[in-house]
């Protein structure tokens, strides 16, 4: 399982970059680094309490929605269902599907690459709307089928509110940098692995 997670990882990674990377390729090389320009970089702030504070609070509210999500889709395969019931002996594939299988690429993509491509377009505040949507809808269209429409509707807006208030931390408090959302989105999915590995919902 461990082989296996480091590999999907490393081909999730490469092929949601691929887009941006290209994008970056064709657009602005010369300009910045590519690594600058998707928001893997350093954190620059004078007031990196402010960060702290402001990266907690928002990682408590994604733990809560986490686990209302997991408990409206308890009897449902997800992503985190093959630890359920491992226990300890699943922590290490956990932690790789947490940090590198779902949440950098995510990151990547939502808070890296669309937020700030539409950013450049509409401004901040339309472009973290957009990038809230998709996100939400793509995390809660999938159950629509198998939870109905109320149930997906509340997971499309939990997650949503969430992707927003990333996109807020990474744009006005951490300048572009998209580490706080990323230590966010994995602390959340080893959470929510840590629930499934060991049956706690």
């Amino acid at each position: 399982m461990l082989v296996s997670k480091i590999i999907s990882s490393i081909i999730e990674i490469i092929l949601i970059s691929f887009i941006p990377f290209i994008w970056w390729l064709i657009s602005t090389k010369k300009k910045e680094s590519f690594f600058n320009w998707i928001g893997l970089k350093r954190i620059k702030n004078k007031n990196k309490k402010s960060v702290l504070i402001n990266t907690i609070v928002i990682l408590l509210v994604f733990m809560v929605v986490s686990i209302l999500t997991l408990y409206m889709v308890k009897d449902i395969e997800t992503a985190t269902s093959e630890f359920k019931g491992l226990g300890i002996s699943a922590l290490l594939p956990a932690l790789i599907y947490a940090i590198f299988n779902t949440s950098l690429p995510e990151e990547l993509f939502f808070r890296g690459f669309l937020l700030k491509r539409l950013s450049n377009k509409f401004g901040f505040t339309i472009a973290n709307v957009i990038q809230s949507i998709i996100f939400g809808l793509l995390h809660g269209i999938m159950f629509f089928s198998l939870i109905g429409i109320v149930k997906s509707i509340i997971i499309i807006l939990f997650t949503g509110i969430v992707a927003y208030a990333m996109g807020y931390i990474n744009e006005k408090k951490a300048n572009g940098s998209i580490f706080p959302s990323w230590i966010i989105h994995a602390i959340s999915n080893i959470f929510a692995s840590i629930i499934a590995m060991f049956s706690i919902i």
